[in-house]
């Protein structure tokens, strides 16, 4: 009913929704509720936007009057507070901000502090889109000078800034999750989305990393993007930890190294530059002019006093692998390495040599650098020549390259000699005859030998090799070296010719050998074990065929002892048929004379 006591015009959901809104700016708290409640048991929700906003709005306010917060983040806001009253917003606000400073900062969670940054941003906005100064001239009476309103509002805007950088401080936030930044970037914006922020901060990580480097805060996105992330040499574009700051840190990294070249920080300004690149963004002119500035004064000082060998070298490192195709810093790498190359090359050898190598990568044809290598390879191979070095650490292909800039290196040719004789009587060992001649052809060539080889001397060269190599495998006083010596004979004798006879004799010696050393240091069933792989046939020595009897022998003995009868039996047996024809007792003095036995076959391949 109007005042008149006639009835009014039909009772609609806006209309409704009017009165509640007039009811509330009036303070006229116990009508709203009904009003509203009415609105949704009549009508439903509202469903139209504007409608939809006005409703949450107030609902959301009211919550907040009873200190119900949860519900009140829960509503507001969700859609363009344009709609909303503003002196309902301004009311809701109003309590927003007290909330957040009660008793020191109990109350302050996340959802009040981010409903209190999105209703104070869209109120104290420049463009005024809710005409908040209007309402605060209809509640004067009179219109707010420019100057008041200005002055009123950046004095507003400053004390909730510095309430949430408090709450910051309290609570140990950095500038990536902190509520100022929320509240700086929902100011510059008004479009953050506050919900969905996760549990880090009230915006996405990405909206905090570009609004810090768009508001000249770059230095406070790195310290805190550090902090979180200690080591940059891990900030990679590609990587999911990094993907999506990539673009901010790069901006801010790119801005602090410019600072770090005027403030003349070389290698930290490089370093800077390095992870800009590191990060998939491409050096602008500016940034590669910063570079090179950077990369030609780092490690040294105007008075030399500064001048930092291995700060330089790493410093050139990085502007090199950031400008690539700059010949200078190319240049001025490689002289810088040569240069600490050759004082390191007495003191520290490795590293001296690192450097050498590491120029010839960056200049592949430096003169200085591969003389520099060179003269550590020939004195490599002066030690290893005289044993004091291991050969296996010298690369033959190494060696192969220095004889070829230097033909007359005698260090190269009979290192190179002495390898491939290795090589040569490995392979004959293994019965790789092609391989092991090849490799003689090479010794006769390090020899000095000139023209084709022919096969004759390839034989004689090899069987030569291998007597050596027996010889020194002797020497060595051990059951495999003893082996050794016996195989190295053997094949020796098998590529011997005619001419060569007197190695049968060296080679039936060496197995005697083995055999009397066995007797003394190996089992009896070692020493038949050795004369029945047939590598000398009996009736050829009678020391041999009396050292294998007496290992049957002493067999057959053990055999009886532990009761097997049938074993020792067959061991005197083979005893007896080895020692037939021998004498009893050998020569004291002089050589021991062969027995050949035309007629008899002792059945030394059936023996066991």
């Amino acid at each position: 009913m109007d005042d008149t006591g006639e009835p009014g015009p039909p009772v609609t959901a806006d209309g409704l929704l009017d009165a509640a809104e007039h009811a509330f700016l009036n303070a006229e708290f116990d009508l709203v509720r009904p009003l509203l409640q009415h609105i949704r048991h009549t009508f439903g929700t509202p469903d139209a936007e504007e409608a939809a906003v006005r409703y949450t709005v107030l609902r959301a306010a009211l919550a907040a009057r009873v200190g119900n917060w949860s519900e009140a983040v829960r509503r507001c806001p969700d859609s363009d507070l344009n709609l909303a009253a503003t002196g309902v917003v301004h009311a809701l606000a109003v309590s927003t901000l007290r909330r957040l400073e009660e008793e020191g900062g109990r109350h302050t969670e996340f959802g009040t502090a981010a409903l209190a940054i999105v209703l104070w941003a869209y109120l104290l906005d420049e463009d005024d889109p809710g005409d908040f100064r209007a309402l605060l001239t209809g509640r004067r009476g009179a219109a707010v000078p420019d100057e008041l309103w200005e002055e009123a509002r950046l004095q507003l805007l400053g004390r909730i800034t510095d309430l949430l950088h408090a709450l910051d401080v309290r609570a140990g936030r950095d500038a990536l999750a902190a509520w100022e930044t929320a509240w700086e970037a929902e100011r510059a914006i008004l479009a953050v989305f506050l919900s969905d922020a996760g549990p880090h901060g009230l915006i996405p990580l990405d909206d905090a990393a570009r609004h810090l480097v768009s508001h000249d805060r770059g230095h406070a996105l790195l310290d805190a993007y550090t902090a979180r992330h200690p080591d940059p040499a891990t900030w990679t574009a590609d990587s999911s930890d990094h993907r999506a700051c990539a673009d901010a840190l790069a901006q801010a990294l790119a801005e602090r190294g410019h600072g770090r070249v005027q403030a003349g920080e070389w290698s930290e300004a490089l370093a800077d530059f390095s992870t800009v690149a590191r990060l998939g963004h491409a050096l602008g002119t500016e940034n590669r002019a910063a570079v090179l500035r950077a990369g030609n004064n780092v490690g040294r000082s105007r008075t030399g006093r500064d001048y930092s060998p291995i700060t330089r070298i790493q410093g050139l490192e990085l502007a090199h692998a950031l400008l690539p195709e700059d010949g200078s810093l190319a240049a001025e790498l490689t002289a810088e390495l040569v240069r600490q190359g050759q004082k390191a090359f007495d003191n520290d050898p490795r590293q001296s040599r690192n450097r050498f190598a590491r120029a010839l990568v960056v200049s592949p044809h430096h003169r200085d650098a591969r003389s520099g290598l060179d003269d550590h390879l020939r004195a490599d191979l002066r030690r290893a020549l005289d044993g004091v070095q291991p050969q296996e650490k010298i690369r033959a292909e190494a060696v192969r390259g220095l004889l070829r800039r230097d033909p007359d290196c005698a260090s190269a040719r009979r290192w190179l000699r002495d390898r491939n004789a290795e090589w040569a009587v490995a392979a004959a060992s293994g019965r790789h005859m092609a391989a092991a001649r090849s490799a003689v052809r090479h010794v006769i060539q390090y020899d000095g030998g000139e023209g084709p080889c022919g096969e004759e001397l390839v034989s004689s060269v090899l069987v030569d090799l291998l007597v050596n190599e027996a010889w020194f495998s002797g020497a060595e006083g051990t059951r495999a070296g003893w082996e050794r010596r016996v195989d190295l004979l053997g094949t020796a004798v098998g590529i011997a010719g005619p001419a060569r006879d007197h190695l049968r004799e060296e080679y039936e010696a060496a197995v005697l050998d083995l055999a009397e050393y066995l007797e003394t240091t190996a089992s009896p069933s070692d020493v038949i074990e050795l004369f029945l792989r047939d590598l000398m046939r009996t009736g050829v020595s009678v020391r041999f065929d009396q050292t294998v009897k007496a290992a049957y022998l002493r067999r057959a003995r053990t055999r009886e002892k532990e009761g097997d009868l049938g074993g020792a039996r067959r061991d005197r047996v083979c005893a007896k048929q080895i020692g037939g024809d021998l004498p009893d007792q050998g020569l004291l003095f002089g050589s021991t004379p062969r027995i050949r036995r035309r007629h008899h076959d002792f059945g030394q391949e059936t023996l066991f």
